[in-house]
């Protein structure tokens, strides 16, 4: 598997991937230059993930692996790369939200937090104006102590 910074040329193939999952696209063209794909050995692209940064908070997004090529570690090997990656960047907060997957992030260090608790900078994220529901649980990784 080889896991890298998407270029401009894969927003499709990544959006075909984000509907798979039933993922909202609204934001995605914004910020595609915060995405990483991971692709097979034939180079079929079977994840990925995404960041919004806001100054030095950023916004975990978009993590969606293939349904034939679940459990085999390509998840944490996009979440490992995007948090190595916004550690170089100096992002000293991460936050997500999600519908299906809060039992997911605790192993990377994310704690499930109040609405009243996420950075006022990410106000600016479509995913937090509406595209994810009201009912997704919002999470936290402070990367810097």
């Amino acid at each position: 598997m080889n896991v890298g910074r998407a270029r401009a040329g894969e927003l499709d193939e990544v959006l075909e991937l984000l509907d798979e999952s039933d993922l909202p696209r609204a934001g995605v063209e914004d910020h595609f230059g915060g995405f990483l794909v991971a692709r097979n050995g034939e180079g079929r692209l079977v994840g990925c993930i995404g960041i919004e940064k806001y100054e030095d908070v950023g916004l975990l997004r978009s993590l969606a692996v293939r349904a034939g090529e679940r459990r085999a570690g390509v998840g944490r090997c996009l979440v490992e790369r995007l948090l190595e990656e916004a550690r170089a960047n100096e992002i000293h907060s991460m936050f997500l939200l999600t519908t299906t997957a809060e039992w997911y992030f605790p192993r990377f260090g994310f704690q499930r937090i109040g609405r009243d608790e996420v950075d006022p900078r990410l106000g600016a994220s479509q995913e937090l104006r509406g595209a994810c529901p009201e009912s997704a649980v919002l999470m936290r990784l402070r990367l810097v102590p």
